[in-house]
């Protein structure tokens, strides 16, 4: 038997009385914790869901999101996490490609509807049986009606659950990614995936018992936060210390209230704590004094912001690399050896990478070519997706799309991402999904996406449009506002111009490096 609840169970018992979780005034004992997904585990035994069975959650950085997502372990079925910015057309999508049989999804606030818009994907998504609304008051009743509520589902449910027996291959998560073209694919990761990415931890830096308190920002949906905060945390007895949404005032408010020792963050929020303007209203010598480690990922971080961090905090800046499909680390700076600036590090314990040309063959160092990654974190494969499947895995490798170098010493640089692919603020977005949802406006004729420069997010997303005929009235700030009520925050262009022409070459494909220099 291998199951992910493990790294829950083991702390509750070695620990039962040790903060896991802080959420503003609130704390919750690892006991705690496992009680309450004991109760999820029970509840969905009770809705006759199976071991394998798909289940999936939208929710922000709340204690709910560890009790629902180890109380779905436990019970044997498959966490589907999904983007809490996600529109009720693509939350469909991802319900109906997922198979879902029950969606746990957070009512959300007046400014973030999540609870409508989910229950509005819900009732598209055809096979999905059970909506299950979390309520910020456990005691409240659902504001949408004919609806579960969180509460009711744990309701009598007994506080211990025999955990389903699973095997370390069988299915743990399914986290949603896209390639450059298509629509978002899940990448199947089994427990010994998720585990082994966890324990990773004792490998990339010390791992400190009970002692930790982690700052998650990040969000846990998604593969960065989800194994490298949340599982790594909780299989060091830490304390996570939770903020759902990234403020730099708020984050370092909760650093210096909470001791926190261990921030995980993209580029962008290192910029943002590293420039926000009333930082001096803190005791930034207090926070420095507490904080033993800070980790970055998600895009490349700029060597001015980390050297700037560095000493403002006296703390090192360990940057790593990976996917969701491997789970996601493949790579990290580590602390026992030199950090170089600009690299992604060396290949974590029991992962293989290398630099291949176009016909899988090794590159010389120092050249570049394509990433490629075998190991125990890379994923069983795209769920439902053979084609995808063969593409991604050539020659016993996955290859990742990522173009990079080695160096002599081993250490990996990232010379570019995937084609095409805008990196904002961390968050992939690609171009042809939102040139899909684009092209349904019925003013809009042709439309190509392209990420250009932006100083807090790294990336904008922009849109090149051309209109249809008789569709010249329309402007662009319309087509910014229908595009935001249509796609995640993330995704939506911030920034559309319109063209009589978009560039093409003979064959009509769209010149988008043409776009992007104009």
């Amino acid at each position: 038997m291998l199951n992910l609840a493990v790294l829950l169970e083991d702390s509750a018992r070695e620990c039962p009385n040790h903060t896991a979780v802080i959420f503003n005034e609130t704390k919750l004992s690892y006991a705690a914790v496992n009680a309450a997904a004991n109760q999820v585990a029970g509840g969905l035994a009770g809705l006759g869901i199976h071991p394998g069975d798909k289940v999936a959650l939208s929710c922000p950085n709340l204690p709910y999101f560890p009790i629902v997502y180890f109380g779905i372990l436990k019970a044997g079925a498959v966490v589907v996490p999904l983007n809490v910015l996600l529109k009720p057309r693509e939350i469909a999508y991802h319900l109906q490609d997922s198979d879902a049989k029950v969606y746990f999804c957070f009512e959300g606030t007046e400014q973030l509807p999540m609870g409508q818009m989910g229950y509005g994907g819900f009732q598209e998504a055809d096979g999905c049986e059970h909506f299950i609304v979390i309520t910020a008051n456990p005691a409240a009743q659902s504001l949408i009606e004919g609806a579960q509520t969180l509460g009711m589902l744990m309701h009598n449910q007994a506080p211990t659950f025999a955990t389903v027996c699973t095997h370390s291959d069988d299915t743990a998560v399914i986290l949603y990614t896209s390639g450059t073209t298509g629509k978002p694919k899940g990448a199947e990761l089994s427990h010994m995936n998720m585990l082994m990415n966890a324990r990773l931890a004792d490998n990339m830096y010390e791992v400190c018992l009970q002692e930790d308190v982690h700052l998650v920002t990040l969000p846990l949906f998604h593969s960065f936060g989800q194994s490298v905060q949340m599982n790594a945390g909780f299989y060091a007895r830490a304390t996570l210390t939770l903020l759902p949404r990234f403020d730099p005032g708020a984050a370092l408010g909760i650093m210096q209230r909470d001791g926190v020792t261990f921030f995980a963050g993209v580029p962008t929020m290192y910029w943002a704590l590293l420039n926000y303007p009333d930082a001096e209203k803190f005791d930034l010598q207090q926070i420095a004094s507490n904080l033993r480690l800070a980790v970055s990922g998600g895009s490349a971080m700029p060597v001015e912001v980390m050297r700037g961090f560095e000493q403002r905090f006296n703390v090192q800046i360990l940057e790593g690399y990976g996917l969701s499909e491997t789970s996601p680390v493949a790579t990290f700076n580590r602390l026992d050896r030199p950090s170089k600036p600009g690299s992604v590090g060396l290949p974590v314990w029991g992962v293989d990478v290398r630099v291949v040309d176009e016909y899988d063959n090794v590159v010389p160092q120092g050249d570049l070519g394509e990433i490629v990654i075998r190991g125990h974190n890379v994923m069983k494969g795209y769920y439902n997706k053979p084609e995808a499947n063969e593409e991604a895995f050539r020659n016993g490798w996955f290859h990742t799309g990522d173009i990079g170098r080695l160096d002599e010493e081993g250490y990996i640089y990232i010379v570019d991402r995937v084609k095409d692919m805008i990196i904002r603020g961390g968050f992939n977005v690609y171009p042809r999904e939102v040139e899909e949802v684009l092209m349904t406006h019925p003013a809009i004729s042709l439309a190509a996406v392209v990420g250009v420069p932006e100083e807090q997010f790294g990336e904008e997303v922009k849109a090149f449009v051309v209109l249809k005929e008789n569709a010249e009235d329309v402007t662009e700030e319309e087509i910014r506002t229908w595009a935001k009520e249509n796609m995640a925050d993330y995704k939506y262009p911030r920034y559309v111009e319109f063209r009589d022409t978009l560039p093409m070459n003979a064959t009509g494909k769209i010149l988008k490096r043409d776009l992007r220099g104009s």
